[in-house]
């Protein structure tokens, strides 16, 4: 039996607030992401994984959600 592509591929997990920042206020966003596409397809990434993001008071760092 063939593995599904999610089976057998390369996944990248991707924390947006950390992973690029592009209009500099030191949190990371989705046009970040947008613009380093390229690095992840060129090792072979197939899919990526992006952390929910949604309104949070940061008491836990993000996982504690405000609404």
């Amino acid at each position: 039996m063939t593995a599904l592509w999610w089976q057998a591929g390369v996944i990248y997990q991707i924390y947006p607030r950390s992973f690029q920042d592009t209009n500099d206020d030191g949190i990371g966003d989705l046009t970040g992401i947008g613009r380093r596409l390229d690095y992840l397809v060129s090792p072979g990434v197939d899919a990526i994984w992006i952390f929910p993001v949604y309104p949070s008071p940061m008491v836990d760092f993000g996982y504690d959600v405000a609404d």
